[in-house]
């Protein structure tokens, strides 16, 4: 059948296939290229030929996988009411919606259309469907989601800890709660801008801990994204050679 080949070659890669691959690069390869015209604040003819382009690339992609859903999702034609509301198809239209007033002039008289081009960094998390890395490193997140919010709430924890201690050791120097809580997230991070810093002799030492502490927090989410990342791809070698 059309649509299982076409289901075949849009979806992502789940054994080694040639055309899948190529269709996932070329994809990749679009996404990269969409972005170009974000980094001009001029519109040239050729970076509006790339984004019409880009655009029409995606709604292609967009129409092949939602008349291709109910293979990806099995539930029926259900699925192809279901298909609109998954979290990466709101992230392909999304993306669409920026590259219309490049189709379609009229669509410029609408100005809350140009809201549209803010949102065209969604493309970015459209390659999450054609690389295999990220599309690892986002399962590694989904399984370590527990340990990695421990972290983010022990970082938040003693940012906040850290900024009612410094705002009460110096009122002069920190004017609000909010100074303190950039003066500790920059300490947490040990980036140091030097924009607002201690002053007193009780400050900097709580500047030194804060900083020490700092690149314990900050390592341990690597740590664990990476240790993560080594098991699902020694997982991947182990499937690919206990496979046919």
């Amino acid at each position: 059948m059309i649509r299982k080949t076409l289901f075949d070659l849009v979806e992502p890669p789940t054994t080694e296939n040639q055309k899948q691959d190529i269709y996932d690069i070329f994809m990749f390869f679009v996404i990269i290229i969409s972005l170009i015209p974000l980094a001009f604040k001029n519109h040239h003819a050729v970076l509006q030929i790339i984004d019409i382009f880009c655009t029409v690339i995606f709604i292609v992609d967009y129409i092949l996988r939602w008349i291709t859903a109910d293979y990806r999702l099995n539930k029926g034609k259900a699925s192809f009411f279901l298909h609109p509301i998954m979290p990466m198809s709101v992230i392909d239209l999304i993306s669409i919606l920026p590259g219309l007033t490049s189709l379609n002039r009229s669509f410029r008289l609408l100005k809350f259309f140009r809201l549209f081009r803010t949102l065209r960094i969604f493309r970015v998390f459209k390659a999450a469907r054609y690389s295999k890395n990220i599309a690892i490193i986002l399962k590694v997140f989904r399984k370590q989601k527990d340990s990695l919010l421990v972290v983010c709430g022990l970082a938040v924890g003693y940012i906040i800890v850290s900024a009612l201690i410094i705002i009460n050791v110096e009122p002069d120097t920190f004017h609000n709660f909010f100074e303190a809580m950039y003066w500790a997230t920059v300490s947490l991070t040990t980036v140091g801008y030097g924009d607002i810093y201690a002053v007193s002799t009780a400050g900097k030492i709580i500047t030194m801990i804060s900083s020490i502490f700092g690149i314990a927090i900050v390592a341990l989410p690597a740590g664990i994204i990476t240790a993560g990342y080594m098991d699902e791809i020694n997982q991947d070698k182990k499937e690919k050679s206990s496979s046919p």
